[in-house]
């Protein structure tokens, strides 16, 4: 049985690439069209300290 190469899975970016602007960058039309483009969902937790008595 031939192992899988996992690391072709990995997306990959250039050495000194804003990772953070790079990655919330909208897909071109022609991006979507090709169907080089990856859903994206940002989580943030919003934290509330139950003992502030502002919060």
């Amino acid at each position: 049985m031939k192992r899988k190469n996992t690391n072709e899975a990995r997306p990959v970016l250039a050495p000194g690439l804003d990772r953070g602007q790079e990655l919330e960058r909208s897909a071109t039309p022609e991006e979507v069209e090709r169907g080089e483009y990856t859903k994206v969902f940002k989580l943030s937790l919003d934290e509330v300290d139950a003992s502030d008595p502002q919060g």
